[in-house]
């Protein structure tokens, strides 16, 4: 056989080798499967909420994406749209989507040539002799250098696969916070709006006592009352008073609050000027998702499932360090000098390698069983997670159905404490009594308006905590541009982004192990 058949019989052997190793290639680690539900919630059938599901009169089929529309007030649905956007942490949530789009993106470079190097130089060597002649030389060179590194083992998938699960996590992580603002902004206007409502039941019930307490003065002064019960009108205004400054220090308190979650100065809010009597209300609106399903789609499960998924993959990352490496080589250089006659050179080289790490006493061995113990943990983290989102649930739909049966008792009682102060002013103008009857009753009054308000607000907390914990309110973040046009700007002008910035979030949440859309 001549030398230029060897030589291709040669080439076509390495062909077909390197054909059988690629072909050959495996991904070594488990591959990713969606969490089981704690075995405790198997034939969970959602608790106080399934009651609340089955009493009469309850709205079936509702949505959650905008649940606070229920409250039907303009102000409210303006104030949470206006904090999903500008709060400094959902700002964070959505930059951190861009870092770990950023980190998809160095993930994904390892399908490439891992190694990929261009050099070059030109210079020019001279001599200077006393009494003799200068020489000099010039000489120049160029090389490029590649190695790729095949992925054998599947360690570079299993990277991407866990850079994958980490951006859709991020993404999870974004949807939390944005169910968070929704519920944070509900609740301090449903605080804000109940405090009001009781600044008004104290000033009404003090103007009430005031004027008591003046015809009791009026009549002590003419001898027709005794001092006793000039001091015991006083002592309940007094003490009516008494209640409004730590009311009025609570609702600047929330107003701040609610402030800083829209970004904005500590104050009042000046939409919110209108309106100061009104708690919202507003009704269940039941969703038809089955209960496992309702635990399932909470975004900060989701935000555990997808850590849960990146690292599965990150074992089989470590688990492919315990085999050889493979890696493909090759140069190419160029060079040429100045002197007279000298050729240019062109060297070349092709070739492969492999390098296995074999006695590293158990270092990689442990590192695969690092990696598993964090896997388990996440995994416990996850049964914990969904856990916790039932009792939620169920102490949410516990709170509104027993403040619901409340109100009802306390409309009534306010209903009769208003009856009775009636009665009893009568009877006093009359004469049929003493003043102390009078003072009982609006004593009886006052608190139980301010137990009625009271609960009215607690009644629309835990309307709110329901859909908190059904995880409502995160979709419309899904439809945003996730950064400002101004920080967007900044950010492309300081660093070359090419589009991450602007690209769209999917549209929705996606099946633990399937690859996003």
């Amino acid at each position: 056989m001549s030398a230029v058949s060897r030589t291709q019989s040669g080439r076509r052997a390495a062909a077909l080798a390197g054909a059988a190793l690629l072909g050959a290639c495996t991904t070594v680690g488990p591959d990713v499967e969606r969490p089981d539900m704690p075995p405790s919630l198997a034939d969970w059938d959602g608790g106080a909420l399934a009651a609340l599901d089955a009493a009469p009169g309850a709205d079936k089929g509702g949505s959650l994406q905008q649940w606070w529309r229920g409250f039907d007030d303009a102000v409210l649905d303006g104030l949470i749209a206006e904090a999903q956007r500008v709060n400094p942490t959902a700002r964070a949530a959505a930059l951190r989507i861009m870092e770990a789009r950023a980190q998809l993106g160095i993930a994904g470079s390892s399908r490439y040539p891992q190694g990929q190097q261009l050099g070059g130089e030109l210079l020019r060597v001279g001599q200077r002799r006393a009494g003799g002649p200068d020489s000099s030389i010039a000489s120049a060179g160029a090389d490029f250098h590649i190695s790729w590194e095949i992925d054998f083992w599947g360690k570079f998938q299993r990277s991407i696969e866990a850079a994958d699960a980490g951006y859709l996590a991020s993404i999870a992580s974004y949807d939390d916070v944005q169910v968070l603002m929704a519920a944070q902004v509900a609740s301090l206007y449903c605080t804000i709006r109940t405090t009001e409502a009781r600044l008004l039941i104290a000033r009404d019930n003090a103007a009430m006592q005031r004027r008591s307490l003046e015809i009791t003065e009026l009549l002590f002064s003419t001898g027709h009352d005794a001092e006793l019960d000039v001091q015991q009108a006083r002592t309940l205004y007094l003490g009516t008073l008494a209640t409004i400054p730590p009311l009025e220090a609570g609702l600047r308190q929330a107003q701040n609050a609610l402030a800083t979650l829209l970004a904005r100065a500590p104050g009042p809010l000046p939409e919110m000027a209108a309106g100061r009597q009104g708690i919202p209300r507003a009704g269940l609106r039941m969703i038809v998702d089955l209960p496992a399903d309702l635990l399932r789609r909470r975004p900060d499960v989701r935000a555990v499932e997808m850590q849960l998924a990146a690292q599965s993959a990150l074992i089989g990352v470590s688990a492919a360090e315990l085999y050889p490496t493979i890696s493909l080589l090759g140069a190419v250089g160029l060079s040429a000098t100045s002197i007279d006659g000298a050729p240019r050179v062109l060297d070349w080289a092709l070739g492969s390698g492999l390098l296995w790490n074999v006695f590293d006493h158990g270092r990689l061995r442990h590192g695969v069983l690092v990696q598993d113990a964090r896997f388990q943990q996440l995994y416990e983290q996850y049964q914990g997670a969904v856990l916790n989102a039932a009792r939620e649930v169920d102490d949410a739909a516990t709170g509104f159905a027993r403040t619901g049966a409340q109100i009802v008792l306390l409309e009534d009682a306010v209903t009769a404490a208003l009856r009775s102060l009636d009665i009893a002013s009568f009877q006093y103008r009359e004469g049929l009594n003493d003043f102390q009857r009078v003072l009982d009753a609006q004593r009886t009054l006052y608190s139980q308006q301010e137990l009625l308000a009271t609960s009215r607000g607690n009644l629309a907390q835990s309307l709110i905590a329901v859909y908190k914990a059904m995880g409502g309110g995160w979709e419309q973040g899904r439809s945003r541009p996730l950064l400002d046009d101004a920080t967007r700007t900044r950010m492309e002008r300081r660093s070359d982004w090419r589009g991450l910035l602007r690209e769209p979030l999917p549209a929705d949440t996606v099946v633990s192990g399937e690859r996003r859309p």
